[in-house]
């Protein structure tokens, strides 16, 4: 593995406050050339593997090494298409959670749930039966941006096509820009919390994919992860399949008084909360609890014109550009795996289990905060990604300038390049330098 691979290791380890030391204990290997994209997927992938891994043997105290396998690392930022359930495949996405053209570009939907389903319908004026050519001809007709604008307004989601330059010119994106890829805060004085015998209390309030495997790893690592849905919303059966292993799952409304006392006791025993509902919707619930280290999950960030809306991975590469990278602004693509939710996910469990080691020996409750898009600007601004101009070069010669590619044969104290451009050919003298 080349340095590349840990640098976004140590970029990673060094926004979760971790010694710089302990890098030195992950070992890389597997199989090459997975995940392959425009952008460093795979070096995401990697380093957010790596950082989690680094601060599980952290917290229980474990002298490692660590050990980073592609192969493993790949497999599981696709662990959804690989689900199978009595021999059947996963409904990944509905059909009105795709790629759609608009009238001056192009919108991705998502509509997996019903709630946001009607909701997409209801904006576009189609009935509840609506088709997917219903739905195309309705999209057909309008601006991807006033689709964006109206569906969001009825609830539901739709994002329109943007270049990384028309994301970055936008106010939210400078927003994302601005910022750190996570902020950790110590948000008060509580005292240290001492080990009681029993497993990690987990309480899991999120949904889909990125704050699922975060809540899926610490429930790997022993805790005992305990989630909650709305009675009359439960997660996707096949997204419970992929994400609730190792975990219990409860319902509970909020709303209800008894539901929320039931909530309240278990949220008064709990070591982590984990939420990973849009900006303010949960803020009408009281969730602090001295010592608590709570993890806030969003896709767009709490901050910005974009602060309080819904957002799933595959809006977001939409939205900031990367669509457009991994295809074009007339034909857009996605990346190889949900690789922002993924990502994401290790990295809000790599916070968490750094925040306990912290608390531990500090006290102090605890909060971070991660954001799908904050992922994506550092998968397409920070970790370095394959540019073929730094391995050419140029030369004025007999036959012009030349651009040519540089020789991959390197060492310490070889040469740079070669000591003569090539000349005119079959006008050199039949004779060795030098005499």
């Amino acid at each position: 593995m080349d340095n590349t691979v840990r640098t976004g290791t140590e970029s990673l380890w060094s926004v979760l406050g971790g010694d710089p030391a302990l890098v030195d204990r992950v070992e890389y290997g597997g199989v090459s050339g997975l995940l392959p994209a425009r952008l460093p997927v795979m070096d995401l992938a990697r380093a957010a593997v790596a950082a989690c891994s680094l601060a599980a043997v952290e917290h229980a105290g474990l002298p490692g090494p660590v050990r980073v396998d592609d192969g493993a690392v790949a497999t599981a930022f696709v662990s959804e298409r690989h689900l199978r359930v009595d021999g059947r495949a996963p409904v990944n996405f509905a059909p009105l959670s795709r790629f759609w053209r608009a009238a001056d570009g192009w919108v991705r939907t998502h509509a997996n749930y019903p709630h946001h389903e009607a909701a997409l319908l209801a904006a576009l004026g189609v009935p509840d039966s609506g088709s997917v050519e219903a739905v195309a001809a309705a999209i057909g007709e309008r601006k991807a941006v006033e689709v964006e604008t109206a569906v969001y307004a009825a609830g539901g989601l739709a994002v329109a096509l943007r270049t990384p330059g028309e994301w970055a010119a936008s106010e939210q994106g400078r927003e994302v820009a601005a910022r750190p890829l996570l902020t950790r805060e110590r948000l008060d004085e509580a005292a240290p919390r001492a080990g009681s015998g029993r497993p990690l209390r987990v309480l899991d309030l999120t949904r889909v994919i990125a704050g699922p495997v975060a809540t899926r790893t610490l429930a790997l690592l022993g805790a005992d992860v305990l989630r909650i849905d709305p009675p009359g919303n439960p997660e996707l059966p096949d997204q419970h399949a992929d994400t609730d292993v190792g975990k219990r799952t409860a319902a509970l409304d909020l709303d209800r008084p008894s539901d929320r006392r039931t909530f309240d006791e278990l949220l008064d025993s709990a070591d982590v909360l984990v939420t990973g509902y849009r900006p303010g919707a949960l803020d009408r619930f009281d969730l602090e609890r001295p010592g608590l280290v709570t993890a806030r999950l969003s896709a767009w960030g709490d901050y910005g014109p974009w602060g309080g809306r819904r957002g799933f991975d595959s809006l977001v590469q939409v939205a900031t550009g990367i669509a457009a990278v991994e295809g074009s602004a007339e034909e857009p693509g996605a990346l190889p795996a949900q690789a922002l939710d993924h990502g994401t996910g290790y990295l809000l469990a790599a916070a968490v289990l750094r925040s306990l080691t912290e608390q531990r020996a500090e006290g102090g409750s605890r909060l971070v905060r991660l954001a799908l898009a904050q992922t994506g600007h550092w998968l397409t601004d920070s970790l370095p990604r394959y540019s073929p101009e730094r391995y050419l070069a140029e030369s004025e010669g007999p036959l012009g300038r030349l651009r040519h590619a540089l020789s991959p044969v390197s060492y310490e104290g070889g040469p740079a390049n070669w000591s003569r451009p090539p000349g005119l050919a079959g006008a050199d003298a039949t004779e060795w330098l030098g005499g």
